[in-house]
């Protein structure tokens, strides 16, 4: 294998980043550490270095292979794997406030995440803010003499508001405050926040990452520092990823960049036709050169991916017949999978808003699905 200081691309780093054919016998693919629990040499028994690799719960060969992966992807120091992305999004913000702090995050993060903020964390005396984050002043005008923590999610998918990484992270940096961004919608492929000043950024890797619907998973990455108090957290917590779910990660990442070219050559052009349908009122996709905020997804992505959004010039009744026409889009409460999906988002502020996957059966056969149903809200 080449030496690890030759792996500067990103397809580099999805392919052979960190693995040795020698030590796997000559196998292609790594194997699965199914362990839980790793011996000690007794002639190292009394050394005061630790072992790499002692308890499950702590560390895993099979997800440390995985967490150097996204860790060089993401151009980070170190990362760490977790059972789910709620298991990453809850112990990196655990790692970093405690009773009487504040949090500043954006109002359209993922829902379960802004759960977390808005009733769990109150429950101990974490305070919160939710802002639209689309200007920076947005966060000035929230920060408090306690506010400890930016949570960010950009795009956010639901109607795709983007933040700008290298002004927040810098106005973080200048007040003390720790920040962190969902990267699930980006990937590391084409948005690397940690080079924009980000200090943790992390996935849901049941996402892209996995890519095959098959695994439920999450990783973050960061500095040493950081994410060693978030390690703490995890160890606690008892949230690593399992080993066969880390295996199925390595797995995903070997194909994510032509998954992710082709998930976004297809819902460019699925978006540039639903703009120009005339059921449709307003397409939500960072890629549309009239986003409104494009020129800023231009400045901090290198690519966009599969999901995106559109609003009808009906009501909520009519998105519902809209979505329920639908047959190669499949309705599910996540996405990022070779398969495309499809949901109706209700309580986002906007009621008549479809949300799309577009996965990978084809442009023509899913662009026909789409008209064809839209074309009956017009009859």
């Amino acid at each position: 294998m080449p030496d690890k200081h030759v792996f500067q691309e990103d397809a580099q780093i999805l392919t052979h980043f960190g693995e040795d054919y020698a030590a796997q016998f000559g196998a292609v693919t790594p194997p699965i550490y199914m362990s839980s629990l790793h011996v000690t040499p007794k002639e190292k028994l009394f050394e005061t270095e630790p072992m790499p690799f002692i308890y499950g719960r702590v560390s895993n060969p099979t997800a440390d292979l995985f967490e150097r992966k996204i860790a060089a992807l993401e151009r980070a120091e170190t990362a760490l794997s977790f059972a789910s992305g709620m298991a990453a999004i809850s112990s990196c913000i655990l790692a970093n406030v405690q009773q009487g702090d504040h949090i500043v995050a954006v109002d359209f993060a993922y829902g379960p995440a802004r759960n977390f903020i808005a009733n769990d964390l109150s429950k101990f005396g974490i305070e919160h803010t939710f802002v639209s984050g689309k200007t920076v002043s947005d966060f000035v005008d929230a920060i408090k003499p306690n506010t400890r923590l930016f949570y960010l999610e950009s795009p956010a998918t639901a109607i795709f508001n983007i933040q700008d990484l290298r002004a927040i992270a810098a106005l973080a940096k200048q007040n003390h405050i720790v920040s962190v961004i969902d990267n699930s919608w980006a990937t590391p492929v084409f948005q690397k926040p940690i080079t924009l000043g980000i200090d943790i950024s992390l996935h849901s890797a049941s996402k892209y990452i996995g890519g095959h619907s098959d695994v439920i998973a999450g990783v973050a990455s960061g500095n040493a520092e950081i994410m060693h108090k978030v390690k703490r957290v995890r160890e606690s917590y008892g949230g690593i990823v399992g080993p066969m779910e880390a295996w199925l990660c390595l797995r995903g990442l070997r194909t994510l960049l032509v998954r992710v070219k082709a998930h976004e050559a297809a819902a460019l052009e699925i978006a540039t036709r639903l703009s120009q349908h005339p059921a449709v009122r307003q397409v939500f996709y960072p890629g549309l050169s009239d986003f409104p905020q494009y020129a800023l997804a231009k400045s901090q992505m290198s690519g966009f991916t599969g999901l995106l959004s559109f609003s009808l010039h009906g009501d909520r009744d009519q998105a519902r017949a809209v979505a329920s026409r639908l047959c190669w889009f499949h309705f599910g409460p996540s996405w990022g999978g070779f398969e495309s999906m499809v949901n109706v988002l209700e309580g986002e502020g906007e009621t008549n808003v479809v949300r799309l996957h577009i996965g990978l059966e084809g442009i023509e056969t899913l662009w026909a699905d789409l008209k064809d149903s839209l074309d009956q809200a017009l009859a």
